[in-house]
This record gives structure tokens, sequence and C-alpha cells, in this order.
């Protein structure tokens, strides 16, 4: 493949790692992000390249199928679920998955306390947050498990494992991720404060008729 093909896709997912990096939403090692380029493929970040330094060149390309079009370029262990995410969602383009640290301990919890109603923001955002149960990370049983619950969910928490986050670009899916961090902040820090409570049935049915 053409090593200048698709760059802008490409520089795009290397900008939003550095930029999901620099805000200490995952690690060097940590996180993967995707893109939809069309139909037939998609790019995705690689395996084992420090995330704060990649560029566009570093970024794999993939088809649906399977087939590595770079296949200098060793492919994330959670390709599968990328891949998935985007073959069951035709409405997403952009597919972030972090180890945020507040939204991260949450995904420890089960059944799911983290509550994405406390703020109206959160809740038009984010929606419901579900916790999947656990799976061997780079799984093909993640794969499956994410791919079916992100049917009906923006942002998923992986049990003992990180988040994941669509959108309909890459900001999209990025700002839900950077939400949803905040969202576990908050819920962390609202549990001791006395008399904080979540939007009402009513509140929420105005934000769900906007």
């Amino acid at each position: 493949m053409n090593p200048f093909e698709f760059h802008n896709e490409r520089k795009l997912v290397a900008d939003f790692m550095k930029r999901l990096y620099d805000r200490q939403l995952t690690t060097a090692s940590g996180g993967n992000l995707s893109l939809r380029i069309d139909d037939e493929k998609f790019c995705i970040t690689p395996s084992g390249i420090d995330k704060g330094n990649l560029t566009a060149d570093l970024i794999a390309v993939v088809k649906f199928d399977g087939i590595n079009l770079t296949p200098d370029l060793p492919l994330s262990i959670e390709t599968e679920m990328h891949r998935q995410i985007l073959l069951v969602r035709p409405d997403v383009h952009a597919v972030v998955h972090a180890h945020p640290i507040y939204a991260s301990a949450y995904s420890t919890v089960q059944p799911n306390i983290l509550d994405s109603k406390l703020t109206a923001e959160a809740y038009s955002v984010l929606g419901e947050v579900t916790n999947v149960p656990y799976q061997l990370m780079g799984s093909k049983d993640l794969a499956q498990a994410v791919a079916k619950e992100i049917v009906t969910h923006q942002v998923i928490l992986m049990e003992n494992h990180g988040a994941i986050a669509v959108g309909k670009t890459m900001i999209h899916a990025f700002d839900c991720m950077e939400l949803l961090e905040r969202a576990a902040m908050m819920a962390y820090i609202a549990k001791d404060l006395p008399g904080s409570h979540p939007l009402t049935k009513a509140m929420q049915a105005e934000i769900d008729a906007m």
C-alpha cells in the first residue's frame, strides 16, 4: 500500500491518540483508536508503539474481512473488537478504547454503579453506562460481548479493563470518552456530598425529548 494513502484519516487517528495520552486517559502502551475509512476498510493504532508519539505512517489500515493492508505494522490486539463494533454500528465512524483512571475504577464494580445522570450534559451525551462482564483482553469473546452491547450504548465499561466510546466523528468519540471520565470523577466525589442527587425522571424525559 502507498505509505501516503489515506494520510488524512491516519493522521487524525495519530493526533487523537496523542491527545488521549496527553489528557492522561491512557498509557504509552494502552488503549487504541480506530476510524472508518469507507465501507471496506478502517485504520487503527498499532501494537507495541509508544501511543504518545504516533505519526500517520504508523497507523495500520485493515479491511473489514480482516486483511492487514499494512503488514509491516503490528495490529492492535483489540483490532477484532474495533472491527465488530464498526460492523454492527454503521452510523459509527470512530471508536476510542482507553483506560481512564476513574472510569476504569468503576469498571471493577459489578453490577455497574456509575451514574451518568448526575449532570444534564453527561446524560444527554452518554446516556446509560453499562458494564460488560469480564473477558480476556484481545479475545474474540470480548469483541463479541462489546459488539452486542454497543448496539444500544454510546459508551461501555469493560469489567476490570477499561472503557469504550463510539462516535459519528473522532472528536465525538473522544468527547464521549473524556466526558465519561468526568462523569466517573463526579460520581466518586458526589457520593459523599450531602444532598447530592441525580436528575429526576421528569428531567431525564425533558432531555430525551430534545
